[in-house]
């Protein structure tokens, strides 16, 4: 359980300030020291909204990637550079990404770069709030490679990718991390249609070297790419085997689902904390607090304050950052006000 009860915390990801966005774009035109310089300021920028809303727990706003996972991928030697998109034109959605072609073995030598971007939030962050590293899991990142001879299906991916994905968690965990997002959507978005057993299975293996030498979450949601969901949106599909995961702490998105299956936090509440998303990443209403406070209040009806923690539905990373900035704010103010309450 959490020292504190409702406490506040991030999935990970967190909007690009609009001068990164263009300088992204422009890489090119800089040194590898302004480049350094840049990722700093955006990490401090990101840090400082966090701040100002007043979470619980923050991270760097994963600043220095391209969206949650896709950065991993250039630390994965064996792959050929990303193919343009096989859609270009239309809708932006999920199936405008392209995906690598495996060309050797999978490795990563010199790790995924986790460790330097807890440093870096280390470095920068004031001391206070709990500091949270969100990682892909190996069948999510699995998603974006194609079989071929030598990982003839996506389980085959998956488990090439397992050991590598352990030693980073092992990484973090040796370099003072106290608190791991262990990023699993692609479970929960086909969940519904897979075997719920294997999964489990995946994702305790992947977590077994750092279980019980650090906090560890998962998040489970529907996708939020462009700010459109991928996947089978119900959570019944994967319990009671979900139950099993080796985590301290599950997270569910429910606002932008209106609450469906709120039930569900019940019997998580009984083994783990569950976080709820009580902020809907992809809608621009900025959730009153009088309406966040009447969410937490039906949550609590589920699960009891210590084991209850508040959060957005996903990564705040496809939502404009004035948005982000005050959905946050609001939802802190809400859970201070229910929580001064208890």
């Amino acid at each position: 359980m959490r020292e504190h009860p409702l406490g506040t915390t991030v999935i990970g990801s967190y909007p690009f300030p609009s001068w990164l966005e263009f300088a992204s774009g422009n890489l090119s035109k800089f040194g590898s020291a302004d480049i350094a310089e840049m990722q700093e300021d955006a990490v401090t920028c990101a840090i400082a909204d966090q701040m100002h809303a007043g979470l619980n727990v923050i991270s760097d706003g994963e600043q220095t990637r391209f969206d949650f996972n896709l950065s991993f991928y250039g630390h994965l030697d064996g792959l050929a550079m990303e193919p343009l998109s096989p859609r270009r034109f239309g809708p932006p959605a999920h199936d405008q990404r392209g995906k690598h072609q495996i060309i050797g073995e999978l490795k990563a030598d010199r790790g995924l770069g986790t460790v330097e971007e807890f440093e870096r939030l280390k470095r920068l962050a004031p001391p206070g709030p709990g500091l949270k590293m969100s990682v892909p899991g190996p069948f999510t990142m699995s998603g974006r490679l194609l079989p071929n001879s030598d990982y003839p299906d996506r389980y085959a991916i998956t488990e090439a990718l397992l050991p590598i994905i352990a030693k980073e968690l092992e990484d973090l965990v040796a370099a003072g991390c106290r608190e791991i997002c262990v990023d699993e959507p692609s479970m929960s978005c086909y969940g519904y249609k897979e075997d719920t057993s294997r999964f489990v299975n995946i994702f305790n293996r992947t977590v077994e070297p750092v279980h019980g030498k650090t906090r560890l979450s998962t998040h489970l949601c529907f996708g939020n790419y462009r700010g459109h969901a991928v996947g089978y949106r119900r959570y019944a599909p994967l319990f009671p085997e979900f139950l099993e995961l080796k985590v301290d702490e599950m997270h569910l998105e429910m606002a932008g689902r209106e609450y469906c299956e709120l039930e569900a936090i019940t019997p998580i509440a009984g083994k783990m904390d569950v976080a709820v998303g009580i902020i809907d990443v992809k809608s621009y209403l900025i959730e009153p607090v009088e309406i966040l406070t009447e969410r937490i209040r039906q949550c609590l009806q589920h699960a009891p304050a210590d084991r209850l923690i508040l959060a957005p539905d996903c990564g705040l990373s496809q939502t404009a950052r004035w948005a982000a900035r005050r959905k946050l704010v609001n939802m802190c103010a809400a859970a201070e006000k229910v929580r001064s309450s208890l």
